[in-house]
């Protein structure tokens, strides 16, 4: 299943020129001004699951600008971090279903989160799926406290001497829980799993050798020090090699199909929203993912737009929370 999801990427992943069509306009009138207030004048309100200057909030930062200037309205970002995406999703699920508050959060609190425990919310009852804005490639990094020359290397002396290999996450039951736990699985290497609360802490610690490996989204900070030789990287997951590091093989092309996981971000609405207002802010996402700025802006932090349907959407979340439902309950993690 979940390799059925990374061809459906794939296909996302070079699909970008197709997001004009997508919104049902032609991209020169993107340029034009901006359409009747949305659809009334006071402030849209954007949730971000994470906090502030991290990568996935620079990215809903710049689609709130496009987004006001097309909506004709002010469009305010608020950063509700913690529970792994949970405390955002839940206010967007008990938010007025109007079309004044939204969420822009990967996937996890979808797909990852009801399967490790009790949530204030029901992932597909509260919260409807607006667009899929971006896909970012999981990055396993080399830190200074690393000595294998690439990741075969890597797996060899995690068999040789196991659990002497520490694997930073960003946390417990987080994607990169689930790939770590894929890739030991796959390799029957073992490799001790270090999980942190965010990534700032845990981007200083692999910069110091606290750990051998580090798990991490694309980001302006993560390449500058991949660019600096104090990170390297060892693998990618992600449909198909990122540009800025062509060496680097995906974890598919390593023989590891299954943990060759990517997290993807998109815009959420409270599951009552009416169908009318999904289907206008779904094109409005669209058209704003075809603005050469926004798109450049996300490429250059290491991501790719996708967009598309909101029931593709939807549909690629049920299948990637099946498919989730069965790692965690065969590696049995807890979040305890």
């Amino acid at each position: 299943m979940i390799d059925s999801l990374s061809r459906r990427r794939a296909l996302s992943f070079g699909a970008s020129a197709a997001l004009a069509a997508a919104a049902g306009l032609p991209a020169r009138a993107f340029a034009q001004g901006a359409v009747a207030a949305w659809p009334g004048s006071r402030p849209l309100r954007i949730v971000v699951a994470y906090p502030a200057g991290g990568v996935s909030d620079v990215v809903a930062r710049a689609l709130a600008d496009r987004l006001s200037t097309q909506l004709g309205s002010p469009v305010i970002v608020e950063n509700k971090a913690g529970a792994g995406g949970a405390i955002a999703m839940d206010m967007v699920a008990k938010a007025p279903a109007d079309g004044y508050t939204l969420g822009f959060s990967s996937v996890s609190p979808l797909v990852l989160s009801p399967h490790l425990g009790r949530l204030p919310y029901d992932p597909v009852r509260d919260i409807a799926p607006v667009a899929s804005v971006m896909v970012s490639p999981v990055l396993l990094l080399a830190t200074p406290a690393c000595t294998a020359r690439d990741f075969p290397a890597l797996v060899a002396q995690a068999k040789a001497r196991p659990g002497d290999i520490r694997w930073a996450t960003s946390g417990l039951a987080s994607l990169g829980h689930i790939m770590l736990e894929q890739i030991m699985l796959g390799t029957q290497a073992k490799i001790t799993h270090v999980p942190y609360k965010g990534g700032g802490q845990q981007l200083t610690d692999a910069l110091s050798g606290q750990f051998e490996v580090l798990s991490t989204n694309a980001g302006p900070a993560v390449a500058q020090q991949i660019q600096a030789g104090k990170l390297r990287p060892l693998a990618v997951g992600a449909p198909q090699r990122v540009d800025g590091m062509p060496a680097t093989p995906t974890l598919a092309e390593l023989g590891l199909p299954a943990a060759n996981l990517s997290s993807q971000f998109g815009l959420f609405a409270p599951g009552r929203l009416p169908a009318s207002l999904l289907e206008r802010l779904n094109a409005e996402v669209n058209k704003a993912l075809a603005a050469p700025d926004l798109r450049n802006r996300l490429l250059t932090t290491g991501n790719v737009p996708t967009g598309g349907a909101a029931a593709d959407f939807a549909r690629e979340i049920a299948q990637e929370s099946q498919a989730n439902a069965n790692i965690i309950r065969a590696a049995n993690i807890r979040l305890d």
